[in-house]
């Protein structure tokens, strides 16, 4: 297997989704994605990038982590910060399993943000598998793996991103068919609409038959229904603009 990746961007930012958000994170966004759901805001990441040594982007990784891991004042920073491995989709390169296990070597808490319709079991048992299962506005939803619950652990997670009315009653029917509560923590996004300049042509469209729910209104009927899940929305999106890379 080779050692390289194609890498679309590695930065430092602030989580700003999961049961890990607000906490500084180095992001490791790799090239490339075979599906194309409707609300997807980093199509750049499609073709975009370059190939890199296994050793290099943990060089680079090293670099931004230092701050947090060097004594300053006689501070340091235990367990941060955190390491997400993102895309695009990261599980279309082989080479990202041994990875994310040298970054679970070196002592990082790792973060797998993943589709769906990839095999997630040869993950390191150690990272924390952020997993979607994908509502039909996505236009992707015939793409999710289902074999894929069998292998979750208490410390993945499982993420519904929810733009209809029509999302919204196909997660509840998710939750009681699969018996999710209690499996592992359950995310709730809503889609932020957009904008012209992330609005790729290659984007899956939202059914015609689908009704928008606001983020307001979804928030409002995980309220009414007494769902077992935790609603959430982008923090970065709300600190920088929707459209800036590199956050």
């Amino acid at each position: 297997m080779s050692d390289t990746l194609v890498v679309n961007e590695i930065y430092l930012s602030l989580q700003g989704e999961s049961t890990f958000a607000g906490l500084p994170c180095v992001f490791i966004r790799l090239t490339a994605c075979n599906l194309r759901c409707s609300y997807c805001d980093t199509a750049y990441a499609f073709t975009e990038g370059q190939r890199r040594s296994r050793s290099d982007i943990l060089e680079t990784v090293r670099q931004l982590a230092s701050p947090f891991r060097s004594p300053i004042s006689g501070l340091r920073s235990p367990g941060l910060p955190l390491i997400e491995l993102t895309g695009g989709e990261p599980l279309l390169q082989p080479a990202v399993l041994p990875l994310m296990t040298a970054l679970c070597d070196e002592g990082f808490t790792v973060l797998l943000e993943t589709s769906g319709a990839h095999d997630i079991a040869p993950v390191d048992p150690r990272v924390h598998r952020i997993m979607d299962l994908k509502c039909p506005s996505s236009g992707e939803s015939e793409r999710n793996r289902w074999a894929n619950l069998d292998h979750l652990k208490p410390t993945d997670e499982i993420k519904f991103v929810v733009g209809t009315v029509q999302d919204y009653e196909w997660l509840k029917q998710q939750l009681e068919a699969h018996r999710l509560a209690g499996r592992c923590p359950l995310l709730v996004s809503w889609v932020q609409p957009l904008t012209p300049g992330q609005q790729d042509r290659s984007l899956q469209p939202v059914p015609p038959d689908h009704t928008p729910l606001s983020r307001q209104e979804l928030a409002e009927r995980v309220l009414v229904d007494a769902l077992p899940v935790r609603f959430q929305l982008q923090m970065h999106k709300v600190i920088w603009p929707p459209q800036q890379r590199g956050v």
